[in-house]
């Protein structure tokens, strides 16, 4: 890795450090001069560091529009009335939205351009569009800020004028069915002061003067701090639900679509552990459930009884020890299933049809093009729709949306994103190896590289996240093609934490088991080097939020196992925010993480937080991202971490960080400033691994 030119002196951290904090907690008093003083000092740094590779990030950043396909018009969807789709113009990077009255598709008209709302606009984020009933009104929440509070808009369909009704609410709308020529409701989410959405109103729109709405009515509010409120309909668009959970803790709340001032109905209790989602059928509620296995299972209940306190639920799919039941989607004819496969490490689709009483008639899987693959069940809005529409990727393959036949079974090819450039698809390859952690568990690890250099030990970025149960499921990425057509190997460590081998691979990687996905993260990175896909002195490693907490750790502990790293927007002062409890997500997050005012969680927190093991060593080069609007992992996180690292590095290798003074923790708005930011985290990258020629 050949040095960059040494201009770190005068660094910011020299200049602003206090004897008096050593710790850099004033970074977090945002209001003082010195804060985003500190901040662009960085981000000087950082740009004078990067000069010499500007040429490769911009040269990163053509490679990857030429790669893709600029002009998209997404797949056609028909609803009751018309059909809508999107297209986004090759310069925009927003879409336009589209729609024709069903069977006259000559009768296109524009009926949203979200490209003109955004032109003004540093930074801007769609939050949710919603159509009601008869399709004739549209509404949408906006975030022109960056720090998720939108405001609620509303029009009619094609050409009225945009009307801000509510500001500072939540991103998700939903339409009740009670709509009249006159009018409809609305559901929305608010705050509290700690950001959490806990509570749910409903507001009555008249149409011929929705400014001049009634104000908005509560529905339910949840006055524990660990959960959190959502809303939405069911397909059958006879229920609307109310979901309040909490990390490891769900309660549905149902009320009649078509009656949305009627008092919500509890469908089964809260108890602490047990989560639950709900699903129905005209004739029967559907219940997915871990009350009595980790794995899941699937229950029924009359719709009749609901709300009897002594109804029991009665069994349809019991738990099994090889898979977790993950979710359903009811149609009028039955069930689809999702499973995760627990050796396979992927989701599967199965497809039941029920008769009347519940009974199976078909019971059947899905099939997977390859191994491992993703395979996703699209948006489906018609109840009682017997075609299908499923979308696959992998990480050699680019998305592929197919319509299965579910009469004839047929599937036919919709679109496939195209691919274009020197490097196709078809020289790639794929493989999953299998780590041994330091407990004996077997880890997966999936790889993606060029098959022409499938036989040597590679420079490889090695990724990781393993938190919340969120599974890294394989997905195809037109940018990582610049790393892999320069050659270097892209890894994907699934460690314990997620969900990618089902919910006991996420609980035996939280809270007092945190430690497991330290150490499968090390464990894959030793596993690509025995395995001769990686070059043992060239591996970087990625993650972003929580991933940054699984990287920042293991790059205190084996600093010498990697030549660089990525941190961004990573979550490091784990101990300090989980002590805040006025800080957005932290009261939410103590079933994942543990509640530090317990002294002895304070302490197995202490062991591995990034930001309380920070020590003189010789740490690998560090890029590191934040973003001043983050409601999620505040801007000064990364900035202290940047600040102690910068202090205590022994070796020459550069510590940076960079700071988006516009943007949330989703990073920049619009599609080609993410790509440019990007291509210049690809730049160090390719930097760090000794592949930064043009």
């Amino acid at each position: 890795m050949k040095a960059q030119p040494d201009t770190l002196s005068g660094s910011p951290v020299a200049r602003y450090y206090r004897a008096n904090d050593p710790k850099w907690h004033w970074l977090e008093a945002r209001e003082t001069p010195d804060v985003s003083a500190f901040l662009e000092s960085a981000n000087q740094q950082q740009e004078k560091w990067f000069a010499p590779l500007a040429p490769l990030a911009e040269a990163l950043y053509k490679g990857h529009l030429a790669r893709r396909e600029l002009s998209v018009t997404s797949l056609e969807t028909p609803l009751d009335h018309y059909t809508f789709w999107s297209e986004t113009g090759s310069e925009d990077d927003y879409p336009r939205w589209w729609r024709y009255l069903n069977g006259h598709p000559e009768q296109r008209e524009c009926f949203f351009d979200v490209q003109a709302r955004a032109a003004d606009e540093e930074f801007y984020e769609m939050g949710d569009m919603a159509l009601s009933p008869d399709e004739q009104w549209l509404a949408w929440t906006e975030d022109t800020q960056g720090d998720e509070r939108y405001t609620l808009w509303i029009k009619s369909l094609p050409n009225g004028q945009p009307q801000a009704l509510i500001s500072d609410i939540g991103a998700g709308l939903c339409w009740a069915e009670d709509q009249t020529a006159a009018s409809a409701t609305l559901f929305f989410t608010r705050f509290d002061a700690t950001q959490r959405p806990d509570s749910i109103w409903r507001v009555s729109l008249p149409f011929e003067a929705p400014e001049k709405h009634a104000e908005p009515a509560l529905v339910l509010r949840e006055d524990d701090t660990e959960f959190w409120l959502g809303i939405g309909k069911t397909r059958s668009r006879q229920w609307l639900l109310i979901e309040s959970g909490s990390k490891d803790t769900s309660e549905v709340y149902a009320l009649p679509a078509q009656q949305p001032a009627a008092a919500p109905l509890c469908v089964q209790p809260r108890q602490a552990g047990v989560e639950y989602s709900i699903d129905h059928r005209p004739g029967a509620f559907y219940q997915v459930h871990n009350q009595a296995s980790t794995h899941f299972q699937l229950d029924y209940l009359p719709e009749s009884a609901l709300g009897d306190a002594k109804a029991q639920w009665q069994p349809l799919i019991e738990p099994r020890d090889d898979v977790t039941l993950e979710g359903i989607d009811a149609f009028s004819w039955g069930l689809i299933i999702a499973e995760r496969d627990h050796t396979q490490a992927q989701v599967v689709l199965r497809r039941w049809v029920l008769d009347a009483h519940q009974h199976r008639l078909i019971d059947e899987y899905i099939g997977l093009p390859e191994q491992p693959c993703s395979q996703l069940l699209e948006d489906a809005p018609h109840f009682d729709t017997q075609i299908l529409r499923l979308r696959e990727e992998s990480f050699t393959q680019p998305p592929s949306w197919f319509a299965l036949d579910l009469t004839s079974g047929e599937r036919t090819l919709l679109k496939r994103a195209p691919v274009y450039g020197a490097l196709t698809p078809e020289q790639l390859v794929s493989r999953r190896i299998w780590a041994t952690s330091s407990d004996g568990e077997q880890v997966p690890v999936s790889i993606v590289m060029r098959a022409d250099l499938a036989d040597q030990p590679l420079p490889t970025l090695l990724y990781g996240y393993g938190a919340y149960g969120e599974a890294l499921d394989p997905w195809f990425s037109i940018a990582r093609l610049e790393l892999l057509e320069r050659g270097a190997a892209f890894a994907v460590a699934h460690v314990r934490g997620g969900g990618e081998r089902g919910e006991p691979w996420y609980l035996k990687g939280k809270m007092a088991h945190k430690e497991n996905s330290f150490n499968d993260f090390l464990a894959a990175r030793d596993a690509l080097v025995e395995t001769g896909i990686s070059d043992p002195d060239r591996i970087a490693a990625y993650g972003a939020s929580a991933g940054g907490l699984l990287v920042g750790t293991c790059i205190n502990r084996a600093p010498k196992a990697f030549c660089a790293a990525l941190l961004d927007v990573p979550f490091l002062d784990v101990l300090r925010t989980m002590q805040n409890p006025d800080l957005s997500l932290t009261t939410a997050e103590y079933s994942e993480w543990g509640n530090p005012e317990e002294p002895e969680v304070a302490e197995r927190i202490r062991r591995y937080s990034p930001m309380d093991n920070i020590t003189a060593q010789h740490y690998p080069a560090l890029w590191i991202e934040g973003s001043w609007f983050d409601t999620r992992v505040s801007y000064w996180e990364p900035a202290k971490y940047y600040a102690q690292v910068t202090q205590q590095q022994q070796g020459s290798a550069p510590i940076l960080l960079h700071t988006d003074m516009s943007s949330g923790h989703g990073g920049a708005s619009g599609r080609f400033k993410a790509w440019r930011d990007t291509a210049r985290q690809d730049a160090f990258i390719l930097w760090a691994l000794g592949l930064s020629t043009l």
